[in-house]
């Protein structure tokens, strides 16, 4: 029988996810959304609110434990055309890079001066700070 399969992360703050979402090429949904999953031989379903929904069977649930959201995705049915903990590395390098640009921006006297996306994928972020 498929079911959702939840992987914890430490994304924390919603606008900041659907950006890094967007800079992946993902259009999430601007409000919860209920997942299913079909059961096998198609008998009854599994369901699951996301308050983040990339498709009907992909998306992030907030945990109110953990004030994390969790990846919940169907894996026997993942059509993205990368792995899941591949998806969720870039994912969180993506997050990691606009947290630093909002808090850049939140701190008076510094701006990005350069980025840079390195051969091994790293970004490299330089901020100075003017005086």
């Amino acid at each position: 029988m498929s079911h959702f399969t939840k992987i914890q992360t430490k994304l924390t703050d919603r606008p900041v996810l659907i950006e890094a979402l967007n800079l992946l090429g993902h259009w999430p949904e601007d409000k919860a959304k209920e997942l299913k999953v079909s059961g096998a031989h198609g008998k009854g379903h599994e369901t699951v609110t996301a308050e983040v929904a990339i498709t009907k069977d992909v998306g992030f649930k907030w945990n109110n434990t953990t004030k994390t959201f969790e990846l919940v995705a169907d894996v026997q049915s993942w059509d993205m055309n990368i792995p899941i903990t591949r998806f969720l590395d870039k994912l969180t390098q993506q997050y990691a890079r606009m947290m630093v640009h909002n808090t850049v921006k939140d701190m008076e006297g510094f701006e990005v001066q350069e980025e840079w996306e390195m051969d091994n994928n790293s970004i490299e972020i330089t901020v100075t700070r003017w005086d």
